[in-house]
């Protein structure tokens, strides 16, 4: 028994990534527009550098993308020709909501949506919408410090209500959070979060992240109340950790490590908080900002299925100190000898894939959904000017096999599978262009510069493929 014949195979890709139409179409400054390329890029999307402006000192990346906003009809068309039944992709709060304190959207970015929308349901593709992926309005970071206020959940419940009544007739797949976990590596990408100096910073992500569950909660049930047809999911950064030996304390600090990325996901799943991080919090004086009707809330309004991205594994060690690292996902990570290395220094590990999706079924018991899986590297055009891939299609390929066992041989239910970046986007991380994902590649450099032309690689050809053959030839 293979693949169900209703999965939905497709792509992902993020707003902030590669919409562009900075300032078009009465859009708004968000977060991520004041991320620049190059050493500070960090600094900003970890909160620990104040950045609320835009400035000429440096290049910011998003401001353009790839320009998905004026090329998506042809974008979706090759998604399309590739056979796509899902496109995962976000909206741009800034685009519905400029300032994200306003009573009324923005028609304008409505429109640009519902026109996405329609152009996916033209071809038969199901839309898949992240409603904040890693997008916070600027208007609310100077207004409330982005998710440090309670304040932000009803501006979050009115771009929730929004998107789900308008949209009521063209979306029923949505997620609330794109990787939920990351506000503790990513504070100000994932939240809008800056530190002062002096502030708690442990107890201000605590707080956030509280309010970013309650919202989600409260969006599950909006989304419910509008359209009972709707399937909403939540989203992780997922990733098993090996221990680095069978020592115990080896193993006992990768689960500790595990729970950190599960930690938030068990109370979208569950409705509560687990245990476990209850005492972590009271080891650490931690008060979470219970008010009245936010248990019953998290308790009631629990998600239809649980997405996440997977990439690579990892490696804990109780004694970390000093040891070969490599890179991944922001993730650094205690090297793996048994693993080879992207050119990003990440671990390639298909294995994982499969652990991370039989771990994740266990714990939830809840239908999974395979959102960013992806090999990020750079495309050089042969002689002839095409793009051989095959470096990427290896990866792939490796991958999709062992989520296909998880699913025949180990009983997951999983929904569908959406690559990372199926077209050429840039990169959430770095801000690199160059570190190329996709399918179809897009004449634009680390600069800045380009045509915006769309090219087929040679992965494009093996995808088609894999789709029509619902991943029997591989």
């Amino acid at each position: 028994m293979g693949l169900s014949e209703h999965f939905l195979w497709g792509g992902a890709t993020a707003a902030n990534q590669c919409e562009g139409g900075y300032r078009e179409g009465g859009r708004g400054i968000a977060n991520i527009d004041l991320l620049p390329a190059g050493r500070d890029r960090f600094a900003v999307a970890s909160g620990r550098l104040k950045k609320l402006e835009p400035d000429d000192s440096g290049f910011y990346p998003a401001h353009q993308a790839i320009d998905f906003y004026h090329h998506y009809k042809e974008d979706i068309a090759l998604f399309a020709e590739m056979g796509f039944r899902v496109f995962r992709m976000s909206v741009s709060w800034t685009r519905i909501f400029p300032n994200g304190d306003e009573e009324q959207p923005n028609e304008e970015g409505l429109l640009f949506y519902e026109d996405i929308f329609q152009e996916c349901r033209k071809y038969g593709i199901e839309p898949l919408v992240t409603i904040s992926h890693f997008d916070c309005p600027i208007g609310l970071v100077k207004k409330c410090g982005g998710w440090k206020s309670r304040e932000m959940i009803s501006f979050y419940e009115r771009l929730a209500r929004t998107l789900f009544t308008r949209f009521k007739d063209l979306v029923t797949y949505w997620l609330t959070f794109n990787e939920i976990n990351m506000i503790y590596h990513l504070p100000f990408c994932a939240a809008g979060l800056c530190f002062e100096e002096g502030e708690n910073e442990k107890q201000v992500i605590a707080e956030a992240a509280h309010y970013e569950l309650v919202a989600s909660a409260l969006a599950t049930k909006i989304g419910h109340e509008i359209n009972p047809q709707n399937k909403i999911g939540c989203m992780l950064a997922a990733g098993p950790y090996y221990p680095e030996s069978c020592r115990p304390e080896d193993y006992w600090q990768a689960v500790c490590d595990d729970r950190d990325g599960y930690s938030l996901i068990d109370v979208q799943v569950r409705g509560d908080y687990p245990p476990y991080l209850l005492k972590k919090y009271e080891r650490e004086g931690i008060k979470i900002p219970f008010e009245e009707g936010d248990r019953e809330l998290l308790r009631n309004h629990t998600v239809d299925f649980v997405s996440f991205s997977y990439y690579n594994s990892r490696v804990s060690s109780a004694d970390a100190a000093g040891k070969d690292t490599t890179e991944g996902n922001v993730f650094p990570t205690l090297t793996n000898p048994y693993l080879k290395v992207s050119g990003w220094g990440w671990p390639v590990d298909p294995v994982g894939l499969r652990i991370t999706l039989n771990v994740l079924y266990d714990r939830y018991q809840k239908p999974l959904f395979i959102v960013e899986n992806g090999f990020g590297a750079k495309d050089v055009p042969d002689e002839d000017g095409e793009i051989q891939d095959d470096y990427r299609i290896d990866y792939l390929r490796s991958h999709i096999r062992e989520m296909i066992k998880a699913v025949e041989e180990d009983g997951v239910e999983l929904w569908g599978y959406t690559s990372w970046g199926c077209i050429d986007l840039i990169s959430n991380g770095t801000g690199e262009m160059e570190k190329r994902y996709g399918f179809i590649y897009v004449d634009r450099d680390n600069q800045g510069q380009g045509s915006f032309r769309r090219q087929k690689k040679k992965s494009f050809y093996w995808y088609k493929r894999v789709i029509e053959t619902n991943g029997e030839e591989l």
